[in-house]
């Protein structure tokens, strides 16, 4: 009995030294080294889902919002549990091709564990279809996701951007920031400039799943879910209003237009014309469509604010008055004679708008005389020219918050330039060099730069930084925070200079172009008819700053073949600055007439019409 006794007492103590044995372990697996066993528990039973976070969204200087996002449906597959025998149902249910089914499903195979999106932005019925045949349909499910929502009437096509699923290229260059395929990345604009701000940071939610890959439950009830953090909102420069005003005025008409804050460089409206909707980027679109938009003859999808390069014509001519006044070629007193033409000898002539006798600097840009700044140009160097025009921003690509490869250059030639281009002995001529001094021969210039150098003008001579987007603000805490801008460069041109200049100017729009004139606000500004490359009727160029003496707006347009700057492209900039400066228009008068030759491709039966002196 005493010996059956033992034996029990040993079992006994066998089993509770085995039983605590195995406690310890379960104990040390379930709490110390739980982290080290969950990635293998999550890759047998559980998956990672991908959480989008909302977009930032974009508000017009006035908290207008402009861009905020909206639900789309997308369908997901998780290879492993794929059967590809039902890609001809996903098909039919989803009205696709096989080929586009199987090529996604391709692409996500590459990781049979990782859940990848088999067709983005299907419709509600789309869906509804899959999910009566859930059960057929093993590793299959589905996530409402977001699309880009266009909020007002400014489009702002060419600054704004848009959104589309990230391409195989793009994904391997950016794959080290997190990217995965599937997820939506900027294309062009602000969307692309911005991308690593406005796109947040993923999230995880963790789910159990059957042996079909099918969601049945929560994860630790979500204990190990990781949330998305949205991204940062941009409360952009653009005043909505101004900016749809200004594609309402380009209706018919290629070119840009481009207002800004001479003060700061804010851009407060940018329109190319013609435009795309963006919303055709917002859903599945056909490849139909993007070929139409891509291969359009009028090129919908070129900046032509900031990547046409044109001739500035006349627009170039105070540029001109300011280096020749600075070199002391001329002071504000001195008059040359103006018969209607330059002769340069050798039986070469270059004319003038007309003949405008003994006149000053100041007469000069008024009535825009072709002869005093052939002139000017005949006693200046080219490369003084260049370095002026350099400091005044041409020639250089400025800076603007979208992508670099969105803006242009140009070109104004110096003595380096014209060796290269006409080598030799006689290659080129002073004649090359004086058609510089009226804004023509071999230079090139873009919309944007325009605006800028009338900015310097206006200002005082400060080259400002053009920029969209005046801070960056965290939604859930709401910091402010204010992108790193290039510095506004102070010129230190001559402020007597500067004065001669707008003064010139204020005549143009009080005397010589009287129908620009705001009612009750001065304003100075210069017209251009550039001649183009396309050899075809000249483009209409205006740049203008209003009011005169403490400019709020900068506007520089470009029209391709509308003739005269003071059409338009003249008128264009006036009403522009009018709605901006006082929040609506006068139409009383003559200016209603005015108004209504707006969408005239042609200037010149406005100056008939009037039947007023036009200088």
């Amino acid at each position: 009995m005493e010996e059956g006794r033992s034996r029990l007492r040993i079992f006994i103590a066998l089993v509770a030294i085995i039983m605590g044995i195995l406690t310890l372990r379960v104990g040390k697996l379930q709490i110390v080294e739980r982290s080290n066993h969950t990635g293998q528990s999550v890759n047998n039973a559980v998956r990672e889902w991908r959480v989008q976070p909302p977009r930032g969204r974009f508000y017009d200087r006035n908290g207008v919002l402009l861009v905020d996002n909206a639900p789309r449906f997308t369908l997901f597959v998780t290879p492993r549990y794929f059967d590809e025998e039902t890609i001809p149902l996903i098909s039919r249910l989803l009205e696709r091709p096989d080929s586009v089914i199987s090529n996604r499903y391709q692409a996500a195979a590459k990781n049979p564990f990782r859940r990848a999106p088999i067709q983005t932005d299907i419709s509600f019925e789309e869906l509804s279809r899959v999910l009566e045949y859930r059960h057929n349909l093993p590793g299959i499910d589905y996530e409402i996701t977001q699309k880009r929502q266009y909020l007002t009437d400014a489009r702002m096509t060419h600054a704004m951007g848009y959104v589309r699923e990230i391409s195989e290229s793009i994904l391997e260059k950016h794959r080290e920031e997190g990217y995965i395929w599937g997820d939506p990345f900027g294309q062009g604009g602000l969307e692309r400039q911005y991308e690593a701000a406005v796109r947040g940071v993923p999230g995880s939610d963790f789910k159990m799943i059957n042996i079909k890959g099918q969601v049945v439950a929560e994860y630790l009830d979500g204990k190990e879910d990781r949330p998305a953090k949205n991204g940062l909102d941009l409360n952009l420069t653009i005043d909505a209003d101004l900016q749809a005003f200004a594609e309402s005025l380009f209706v018919g008409k290629r070119g840009g237009v481009v207002a800004l804050d001479p003060r700061n460089g804010e851009i407060l409206a940018l329109h190319s014309a013609p435009d795309y909707d963006l919303d055709l980027f917002t859903q599945r679109l056909d490849p139909q469509v993007w070929d139409s938009i891509t291969t359009h003859v009028d090129k919908p999808m070129f900046n032509r604010v900031t990547q046409s390069k044109f001739m500035p014509g006349s627009t170039f001519k105070p540029l001109v008055a300011l280096l020749a006044l600075g070199l002391g070629e001329i002071d504000h007193n001195d008059e040359i004679y103006c018969p209607g033409y330059h002769p340069l000898g050798g039986g070469r002539i270059y004319k003038c708008l007309d003949e405008h006798g003994s006149i000053n600097v100041v007469e000069a840009i008024r009535y825009s005389c072709n002869t005093f700044f052939f002139e000017m140009m005949r006693r200046i160097d080219v490369n003084s020219l260049n370095r002026l025009a350099t400091t005044l921003g041409f020639g250089e690509r400025p800076y603007l918050d979208i992508a670099a490869g969105e803006v242009e250059r140009g070109n104004v030639p110096d003595s380096a330039w014209y060796n290269e281009q006409y080598p030799g002995i006689g290659g080129w001529t002073q004649g090359y060099i004086m058609n510089l001094g009226v804004g023509q021969g071999e230079m090139e210039v873009t919309t944007l730069q325009l605006a800028r150098y009338m900015a310097a003008i206006a200002n005082g001579g400060t080259l400002v930084t053009p920029h969209f987007v005046r801070s960056m603000v965290d939604p859930e805490t709401g910091v402010e925070m204010t992108p790193d801008y290039p510095e506004p460069v102070s010129l230190d041109l001559n402020e007597t200079y500067l004065k001669l200049l707008r003064e010139g100017m204020r005549q143009v729009v009080e005397e010589t172009s009287w129908w620009l004139e705001i009612p009750g606000i001065p304003s100075i500004g210069k017209t251009g008819s550039a001649q183009n490359s396309r050899g075809d009727e000249d483009d209409s160029v205006f740049i203008m700053a209003a009011p005169a003496d403490d400019p709020e707006i900068v506007i520089a347009v470009f029209v391709e073949n509308a003739g005269f700057g003071s059409g338009a492209a003249g008128r264009t900039a006036s009403f522009m600055a009018e709605r901006f400066l006082t929040g609506r228009l006068d139409l009383s008068g003559d200016r209603a007439w005015i108004w209504q030759q707006m969408f005239e491709m042609n200037s010149a039966p406005l100056y008939e019409s009037l039947g007023r002196p036009t200088g």
